[in-house]
C-alpha cells in the first residue's frame, strides 16, 4: 500500500543538487589518455579549485630560505595556469593567502605580499595574451595600499579574459567570506523569509561562478582548512603528496583523470 508522499522542503533541493549539475562520467582513463585525446569537455570539472600547500617544506628539503619555496610557488601557478588553458577549464581559484596566514612572521608575511604583487605586475602581460581574467577574492581593504594598487592594475589589464578565470584568495577565508555575505544581506534590507541558498550564494565573493567541482589539496593533508567552505559542499577531493611547487602538468592532469573516473550522485 502506498504511503503518504512525503511533505518535502520547499527550498530542497539546494542549489548544489540542480538538475544537469551532474556530470557524465567515463571508465578511467589510461596513461595514453591524457597525452593522445585527453578528456571530453562533459568530464571536465567546470571549476578546479587549489590548496597550495608544502612551499616551506620544499624549501626546507631543498636547503632554502622558506621565502624561496614561495617564489618556487609562484613558479608552479604560472605553469598551471597555462597548462588549465591547455585542458580548457574555464575556473581556477587557488588559495595564496588566508586570514590566518597574518600570524606569521612579519618577515615573512611581507614577503608574501611582495611576491604577490611581483608576479602580478610580471605575468600581467602573459595572463592577458592567453585569455585569462583575474579576480581576487578575501577582504582587499585590509591589503597594504601598494599590493592593492598592483591587484587593481592587473584586474583592469585582464578583464577581456574569457578563456580562463582565475580567482586568486588573497587575505580571504571561508568564515569571514560568510560574514560578508550576511552583512551584505542584512545592509540590503532582506527579511528572514527572504533569505535561501541562491540569497546567500549571490552575496559570497564568487557570486555568479559554478561552485567547484574538484578541490585539488597538495602537501599530503587532507582538510578545507577554511576554504570556500560554501561552496566546496558537494566538491570532488582529490589530496596529493606532491608539494606544491614540484604540482606540474602531469600531476594536474592524474587529479582530472580521478575526478572523470568518479560517480557523483549529489545525495540521490
Amino acid at each position: 500500500m502506498a504511503g503518504t508522499p512525503l511533505a518535502r522542503p520547499t527550498d530542497a533541493p539546494p542549489t548544489a543538487h540542480r538538475p544537469g549539475d551532474e556530470v557524465a562520467t567515463s571508465p578511467p582513463a589510461t596513461a595514453a589518455t591524457a597525452v593522445d585525446d585527453f578528456l571530453p569537455d562533459s568530464d571536465l570539472p567546470r571549476h578546479v579549485a587549489i590548496i597550495m600547500d608544502g612551499n616551506r617544506r620544499w624549501a626546507r628539503q631543498q636547503g632554502l630560505a622558506e621565502l624561496d619555496g614561495h617564489a618556487a610557488g609562484v613558479e608552479a601557478i604560472r605553469n598551471l595556469l597555462r597548462h588549465a588553458v591547455k585542458r580548457r577549464v574555464p575556473v581556477v581559484t587557488v588559495y595564496a593567502f588566508s586570514r590566518e596566514n597574518w600570524a606569521r612572521s612579519d618577515d615573512e608575511v611581507r614577503g608574501l605580499f611582495a611576491l604577490l604583487e611581483q608576479a602580478i605586475r610580471s605575468e600581467t602581460a602573459e595572463l592577458k595574451e592567453q585569455g585569462v581574467r583575474i579576480r581576487l577574492l578575501g577582504r582587499l581593504d585590509e591589503l597594504p595600499d601598494d599590493t592593492r594598487e598592483s591587484i587593481g592594475e592587473a584586474l583592469a589589464e585582464t578583464a577581456g579574459g574569457d578563456r580562463l578565470l582565475l580567482n586568486v584568495a588573497f587575505n580571504y577565508a571561508g568564515r569571514t567570506e560568510l560574514v560578508d555575505a550576511v552583512r551584505r544581506i542584512v545592509a540590503g534590507g532582506a527579511t528572514a523569509e527572504e533569505i535561501d541558498e541562491e540569497t546567500i550564494a549571490g552575496a559570497l565573493y564568487t557570486a555568479g561562478m559554478p561552485d567547484p567541482d574538484l578541490v585539488i589539496r597538495t602537501g599530503g593533508e587532507q582538510r578545507l582548512s577554511n576554504f570556500l567552505i560554501w561552496q566546496a559542499a558537494y566538491a570532488e577531493l582529490y589530496t596529493t603528496e606532491v608539494l606544491w611547487p614540484d604540482f606540474g602538468a602531469d600531476a594536474f592532469d592524474a587529479a582530472l583523470l580521478e575526478f572523470a573516473s568518479r560517480t557523483r550522485r549529489f545525495g540521490r
